[in-house]
């Protein structure tokens, strides 16, 4: 199975009156760079995270978004700071004392000043958290990996159609070689005789020079090295896995292949079909940078 570095996966797990969703999206990267973003009281199963998610990706940039509920009546608990409160009361009574007021202060009153009362987070089962957490990383990165393989098919299939094309170039540039060998001597033995006129020429000379000519625009390396890589690709593509960087080396073996029938090409059509060689080489080169 081949898949792509472009996914996306969430999912939510609910258990004992709390809420955990993980979210997780991801693009291409050379390495597995995971960022988490998490809540400050999960922030210590972060490396849990990490360790679910290394089973799933080898690649990609990874980003993860963990949000947290809790429902549960014990979550928070009212705490009243009575220290402070003896504060306020004798603060008011030095105020109206000093400046003969009329002291009116009620409890009311005085409940409505800053940190008389607070409502603090209560710990929570670390172990059911943990549970929960694990339950919805899990889910969301099987949803994420499937995902990226579907795009995955999507890719292989079209660079399979790409490897298709690159074929029939190979073939026209192999049938066509041995064309462009015979015209040049058709030109060549024409020439020559045009500037002998009636005059005995050394057809020899002629062979030697077609030789020289046939040898310099030879892509016959080039061609068997082209197919073979192909194959390649495609064996890559059959055997599924973890293969960007293996493509991606292939992709850059081919384009040099391309480019050496390029600088030989000795007439239009070789040169028409070298340059389609090349886009399509540069295509499947932009859809590997996206397989993991």
């Amino acid at each position: 199975m081949i898949s792509s570095m472009t996914g996306f996966g969430r999912y939510e797990a609910v258990k004992d009156k709390m809420k955990i969703s993980v979210e997780m999206k991801s693009v291409n990267h050379r390495y597995l760079d995971i960022n988490i973003k998490i809540p400050k009281k999960l922030s210590a199963f972060e490396s849990n995270i990490r360790t679910i998610l290394k089973k799933y990706i080898q690649r990609g940039k990874v980003d993860v978004f963990v949000t947290y509920e809790d429902y549960s009546e014990a979550s928070c608990a009212l705490k009243y700071n009575e220290t402070l409160a003896r504060e306020y009361i004798k603060y008011f009574h030095q105020i109206a004392d000093t400046f003969q007021l009329e002291n009116t202060l009620d409890a009311a009153t005085l409940a409505r000043f800053p940190e008389i009362f607070t409502m603090e987070e209560q710990d929570a089962d670390q172990t059911a958290i943990l549970e929960v957490l694990d339950l919805a990383v899990h889910h969301a990165a099987a949803q994420f990996v499937s995902s990226r393989a579907e795009e995955g098919e999507n890719l292989k299939n079209d660079m399979l159609g790409k490897l298709e094309a690159m074929q029939k170039d190979v073939d026209f540039i192999e049938a066509h070689i041995p064309q462009s060998i015979a015209a040049y001597r058709e030109r060549l033995t024409a020439k020559v005789k045009e500037l002998l006129e009636e005059k005995q020429f050394d057809d020899s000379r002629i062979a030697a020079e077609v030789t020289l000519y046939a040898d310099k625009i030879c892509v016959d390396e080039e061609t068997v090295r082209l197919r073979s890589h192909i194959e390649a690709v495609k064996s890559a593509l059959a055997a599924g896995g973890s293969v960007g960087r293996k493509l991606d080396f292939i992709a850059q073996e081919m384009n040099r292949e391309a480019n050496t029938i390029l600088s030989k090409a000795s007439d239009l059509a070789v040169s028409d079909a070298g340059i389609e060689l090349k886009t399509s080489i540069e295509k499947i080169r932009e859809q590997i940078q996206n397989i993991e």
